[in-house]
């Protein structure tokens, strides 16, 4: 196979110029799958998805009566991205969660940018994620948002922007970590001598950052991974990264609050618990602080918590920051609290409590993407363009009854990159998904989780959706590259 007939079309292409040519730092993946004998990318992706088979790489759909457990879709050839690129993603990504951790803070203490009018009120107290419960509340470290995922894209002229943020319990990190281990078997030499940062070092990053926030007179915390069981959508990835990390994965049922401490059931009795990786919900974690119907969460876990006698990752409360109405503010707060411009840009938008926004958006239904202000996982949205007139219809009516839960923005042209379909590369449309943690200081996953629309034409990136993934390599310049290949004196 080769990209002869690949056409890069009018979209920003993440390996090809408009002209065809290789990006940079592109160039020897580019030469290698055209050096394959005829079938062998073929063979190759089988391999790999047998690979990932083997690994258990799955995520449960719900709502399916047919078998609710699906393999995630992979596609071998890597997404490049430069690594002068990259450091001003990545500077990007660090300023705003920064910035976001302020904001939540402030928003469970004195609330200085609402009083100073950077944030309406209204929209802070009708945001679906805000915890009264949390209220005055001091996190460990003074640290809420620990581990994050901005959504980001590219527009038609290879800029980035931020779609939105994760500040709950963001998921993908496991398929990160094995598209890696499968694409290092698929293209061992390219991926040597392309220099490719790692990502291996997530699961040690990770447990560091939840063993920071035990109190110092702790020095070997107990940490454990809280998972709501085996039919959560993102269940392989808890026993996944609880496995990596060396801890134990724990369900609501293994633990118990017993004077005044968070204990584990072992098979040698109680043991304490000085740190939780919570992948639960708000609303499930304890059901004398918040829903009473929870089956999932430990009865009094959260009195422990705010007595400081056990630390949450990520504390309960930031799910405020989720709200799509507050993500329109970000920007705002990057210059409130830091007193520094965004490197990142947020999306346009357009919000649909405000009389004017809403008018324009009620008028343009057929040129915008409306999206609900607390759906996930391409749920809740209309892609205007897309549309039926029947669709549009409805979302105008549910924009009229609620205008606080809707945002609206234009419909970017996404950026694309090729996957194999039979015997050709077509373009599909990816976004990009970065992993950030925050403990002693901020680290940025190099790269992270590239989702690819495999439907033809299709903008809806999300697993739920027929969505897929790839690699992401974030890669040295291309000097550095064929320096190091020069060097080392063999084939790519």
């Amino acid at each position: 196979m080769n990209f002869n007939g690949y056409e890069p079309g009018e979209f920003y292409d993440e390996l090809f110029d408009a002209t065809g040519v290789a990006r940079s730092g592109a160039a020897l993946l580019v030469q290698r799958i055209e050096a394959l004998s005829a079938g062998e990318l073929h063979r190759r992706q089988e391999a790999a998805e047998v690979a990932l088979l083997n690994m258990g790489i799955t995520f449960n759909v719900y709502g399916e009566e047919a078998g609710t457990e699906r393999i995630f879709p992979f596609d071998i050839i890597p997404r490049i991205v430069q690594a002068s690129e990259w450091a001003s993603v990545e500077a990007g990504l660090k300023q705003r969660i920064t910035a976001l951790n302020r904001f939540i803070d402030d928003v469970y203490h004195e609330r200085r940018i609402v009083s100073d009018g950077v944030i309406p009120a209204f929209v802070l107290e009708s945001a679906a994620g805000l915890r009264e419960q949390c209220m005055g509340f001091e996190p460990p470290r003074g640290i809420w948002c620990h581990v994050s995922g901005s959504d980001l894209i590219r527009d038609d002229k290879g800029q980035f922007y931020v779609l939105e943020d994760n500040m709950r319990c963001p998921s993908g990190v496991s398929y990160v970590l094995e598209n890696r281990q499968v694409l290092k078997r698929t293209f061992p030499q390219v991926f040597g001598a392309s220099l490719v940062r790692p990502v291996e070092n997530y699961p040690a990053r990770l447990l560091d950052m939840l063993r920071h926030l035990a109190p110092d007179h702790i020095p070997q915390p107990t940490v454990v991974l809280l998972t709501p069981g085996i039919y959560n959508s993102a269940y392989f990835e808890h026993a996944f990264l609880a496995q990596q990390m060396g801890i134990e994965l724990v369900e609501g049922r293994d633990l118990v609050v017993q004077d005044g401490l968070v204990m584990m059931r072992t098979t040698r009795g109680f043991q304490r618990v000085d740190v939780i990786y919570r992948r639960i919900d708000d609303d499930f974690i304890d059901p004398t602080c918040f829903r009473q119907d929870s089956m999932l969460g430990v009865p009094g876990l959260m009195g422990v918590y705010q007595e400081g006698r056990v630390a949450l990752a990520n504390a309960p409360g930031t799910g405020v920051a989720d709200d799509k109405v507050v993500y329109a503010y970000v920007p705002e707060m990057i210059r409130y609290y830091l007193g520094q411009e965004p490197i990142l840009p947020n999306v346009p938008t357009y919000q649909c409590w405000e009389d004017e926004d809403r008018k324009y958006v009620l008028a343009h239904l057929d040129e915008l993407v409306i999206k609900a202000a607390n759906e996930s996982g391409g749920y809740g949205m209309l892609i205007g363009p897309q549309a039926t007139p029947e669709q549009r219809q409805e979302f105008a009516r549910l924009i009229e009854e609620n205008p606080r839960n809707y945002i609206a923005q234009p419909t970017i042209s996404l950026s694309r990159t090729p996957i194999i379909v039979d015997d050709h590369f077509e373009g599909r449309h990816v976004d990009l998904r970065p992993y950030i943690l925050y403990g002693e200081d901020v680290y940025v996953i190099p790269g992270g989780l590239t989702r690819v629309a495999l439907r033809k034409g299709s903008l809806v990136v999300n697993s739920s959706q027929g969505g897929g993934s790839k690699d992401t390599w974030v890669v040295e310049d291309e000097v550095s590259i064929l320096e190091s290949y020069q060097s080392s004196g063999t084939a790519p």
